[in-house]
């Protein structure tokens, strides 16, 4: 598995380190840390002095601003070693590089992607300049929505705090909730954890005028009867094929059918399940521009949940 890591030094980038370990990530992975100096002006060359030997036809302004982007890209280089060195010891036998690189931190993190071709990219939930508590980051937002793979927004865990795990998975039928249930299923869960698979009725309700027409009444209420035993049909098809291809088998999965809009389902489940992550997968259309857009029910979930949110998208050809 290769994993890109997007760290800039805030305290949301420091707990996204500390998420992965109950991420169930595999023991063996190639993991490549990546830090963006934000800086609109190159670093000097090597062979440029800043001194008194400097060019004089350099204007006194711009020298002092190629120093300062020097000086913010050395900083962007020691925070990716010193992450790497943290992330050797959470993972001992990973594979670790780093590597630092200048410009605007979505449009790099996601260049790199395309170039390195991870199975999964991390980030955390708020970079340095977030304001609300609910609502994704710039960095974080821009990464999860035009990712070509799967991204894990990371939070601190408000689950029970204990070796085990619980996760909560997303499913509504769709070959994207599949991917997030297999996604699930590929991982080392520890001995004691929970899987818990959500799917969200939301129903036809019947306003003021209907209920006083027989037909329009018995027509909603086929169409939620017949909803309801296609969401058991999924629940029990998604619950069917984590017994069959977890790897532990002491994990515990069940199902939920709850009443209500997905958005807002998955993410009160999720807090009274005391989830310490929720898989989605993404929904795309086959448009060239939007191909890769995450849907709005997992873009929701990612923005308001209280714990991290994993949003599968389908591995390529030939990755493990």
């Amino acid at each position: 598995m290769k994993i890109l890591i997007a760290y800039d030094g805030s305290e949301s980038a420091d707990k996204g380190i500390d998420d992965l370990q109950r991420a169930a990530l595999p023991m063996e992975a190639d993991a490549l840390i990546v830090s963006v100096a934000e800086v609109w002006l190159p670093p000097p060359a090597r062979d440029e002095v800043l001194d008194d030997t400097f060019p004089l036809q350099i204007p006194p302004g711009l020298k002092r601003a190629r120093a300062h982007a020097a000086e913010i890209a050395k900083h962007a280089q020691d925070l990716a070693a010193s992450v790497s060195e943290r992330v050797s010891q959470i993972f001992p036998r990973w594979t670790v590089e780093y590597k630092a690189v200048s410009g605007s931190p979505a449009h790099e993190v996601l260049k790199l992607a395309r170039e390195w071709e991870p199975d999964l990219i991390v980030v955390g939930s708020h970079g340095r300049t977030a304001l609300g508590r609910f609502v994704l980051g710039s960095v974080s937002q821009k990464v999860l929505t035009e990712a070509e793979t799967s991204v894990r927004v990371a939070r601190p865990t408000s689950g029970t705090g204990s070796s085990a795990i619980r996760v909560v998975v997303g499913v509504d039928g769709s070959e994207g909730a599949e991917e997030a249930v297999r996604e699930v299923a590929s991982r080392g869960w520890t001995p004691g954890s929970e899987v818990r698979v959500v799917v969200a009725e939301d129903s036809l309700s019947a306003n003021s005028v209907y209920r006083w027409l027989p037909p329009g009444t018995e027509f909603i209420d086929e169409v939620n009867t017949a909803e309801h035993t296609q969401a058991e049909a999924i629940a029990e098809q998604a619950v069917n094929k984590l017994h069959a291809e977890l790897k532990n088998t002491s994990v515990t999965v069940s199902a939920a059918i709850v009443a209500g809009d997905p958005k807002q389902v998955l993410v009160q489940h999720a807090q009274e399940f005391g989830a310490d992550c929720i898989f989605t997968g993404a929904t795309g259309s086959s448009t060239p521009i939007e191909r890769f857009l995450v849907g709005s029910v997992s873009a929701a979930v990612a923005a308001r949940a209280h714990c991290s949110v994993e949003v599968v998208r389908a591995r390529k050809p030939g990755a493990n």
